[in-house]
């Protein structure tokens, strides 16, 4: 018969010695947690623009938030001054001027001509082309070229591109993003009742940056909102107050940058 000692002596045996066998290999612990991220890294969708550029290798890790919608939204680069350098990646329907849109007669989706000024309208006027119709954003007529343009990703996504000139060595990357039908209090769908271009962008497109200096370069960088375009596309400006912008910021919820130098 086993007495009370020899009983106490088991059950702390039996409690104590998968710490010990858990502390003791933490490779085990480590191997599962590189898996995990691994997993999660490949559970992104992942595509290529500009493939043919010999410049710097870019990867962006863009994980949607929780009002994440099937949003437009473009890359690109400028000078630390705020030149514009080049596009990496624009949404497709941007880039070719060119949407499926609801028909109202028939309650389907169609594909059509359309114009939406007010999408994306920092990156428009950063690029500095006016269209025939004095929209600052591609037509149908005048599409970007496929190298640089994709569908707009549904969930997760990383992004593959280059820059085509290894100079300059420090730049910032760009983003802007907007959602139609993404209402708030402030933002509401009468606040401009005749104004047909900001009750395509309900709340206005969102401007992220981040700024990579090659000869320094940090493991990854985090890019920041740091102001939201004009909510009709009328103009190229920068508004930095985001007082009055609530479920737009979490559309996303972090891009990350990183620069891949060859071996």
């Amino acid at each position: 018969m086993i007495n009370r000692n020899h009983f106490t002596a088991i059950v702390l045996i039996t409690w104590i010695l998968p710490l010990i066998t858990a502390f003791s290999q933490p490779d085990i612990y480590n191997h599962q947690a590189k898996n995990e991220s691994q997993n999660e890294q490949d559970s992104k969708k992942i595509f290529q623009t500009l493939t043919e550029y010999s410049g710097h290798k870019i990867v962006i890790q863009f994980t949607k938030g929780e009002s994440h919608n099937h949003p437009l939204m473009a890359f690109w680069l400028e000078d630390t001054s705020g030149r514009y350098i080049q596009s990496l990646y624009v949404a497709k329907s941007i880039a070719k001027g060119y949407f499926r849109y609801g028909d109202a007669s028939t309650g389907r989706w169609k594909p059509g001509p359309l114009r939406r000024p007010a999408a994306l309208p920092y990156w428009g006027h950063k690029r500095g082309i006016k269209a025939n119709d004095g929209y600052y954003i591609p037509a149908k007529d005048s599409p970007m070229p496929d190298a640089v343009t994709g569908p707009t990703p549904k969930a997760d996504f990383i992004l593959k591109t280059n820059s085509k000139h290894k100079k300059p060595e420090v730049f910032n990357v760009m983003m802007e993003i907007n959602q139609s039908w993404n209402w708030n209090h402030y933002w509401h769908n009468n606040k401009f009742p005749d104004d047909e271009h900001y009750k395509t962008s309900s709340q206005p497109a969102l401007v992220y940056k981040a700024t990579i200096n090659i000869n320094n370069l940090l493991p990854e960088y985090i890019m920041k909102p740091i102001g939201h375009s004009h909510w009709s596309g009328k103009n190229g400006n920068l508004y930095d107050d985001l007082s009055t912008i609530t479920t737009a910021l979490d559309i996303v919820d972090e891009v990350k940058i990183k620069i891949e130098v060859p071996e």
